[in-house]
This record gives structure tokens, C-alpha cells and sequence, in this order.
């Protein structure tokens, strides 16, 4: 049975973002200009986000898959979703995308 501690403790640890997302056939060079704008202001004003990598699909280059890692789920899921430049793109964001984003979660396994 998991406990609130448990509960507390999991969602405390750093967390690795998956983002996988496809963007309409004539919004790629949009989207990929918005990324860049937004992950430099991201990684300028939020400690918390140690790194931000985007992906293209070699066989679709419409499909994007954004790695994100972050101290913790609680700041990704509230103070950066609710920052001003996250609000802005996410609603600029309605413009380029061909339906919805997909977000999964993970914890890194150390293995060594």
C-alpha cells in the first residue's frame, strides 16, 4: 500500500518529462521558432528546469518528442505551467498543433 509519505517522497524527486506532440504540415518552421523562444526563457528564469531537449521524428518530421527534466513534478505541474510565458505558449501553441500534447512522467531507475 503506498502511504502519503510514499506519496510525498515520490513526487518530491526529480522527474523527467515526456512530451510527444504533432504539428500541422505548414506551422513545422512556427512551432520550432516558439520552442526556441520559450525554452530560452525557461531555462533563463527557472532554476528548477535542468535542461530541455527537442526531438523530430526522422520518418515524420511533424511529430516532435520534448524531453524535459525538472527538480520535481509540483514545480513543473504548477509555478511553470501557470508562469506568464508558459500561459502565452501554451494558448500560441493552439495555433500549430495538430491536436493534443501528450505529457508522461518518469523517474530515472540508477542502475550503478
Amino acid at each position: 500500500m503506498i502511504t502519503t509519505e510514499d506519496t510525498m517522497s515520490i513526487n518530491s524527486r526529480s522527474i523527467t518529462v515526456a512530451i510527444t506532440c504533432t504539428i500541422k504540415r505548414d506551422k513545422i518552421e512556427v512551432a520550432k521558432r516558439e520552442l526556441k523562444a520559450v525554452i530560452k526563457t525557461v531555462m533563463a528564469t527557472e532554476k528548477e528546469c535542468n535542461g530541455i531537449r527537442v526531438h523530430e521524428d526522422p520518418d515524420d518530421l511533424r511529430r516532435l518528442l520534448i524531453i524535459e527534466y525538472w527538480d520535481n513534478k509540483q514545480h513543473f505541474l504548477g509555478p511553470h505551467m501557470q508562469a506568464p510565458h508558459m500561459v502565452e505558449f501554451l494558448k500560441t501553441s493552439e495555433s500549430f498543433l495538430d491536436g493534443k500534447a501528450e505529457f508522461n512522467f518518469w523517474h530515472e531507475i540508477p542502475l550503478s
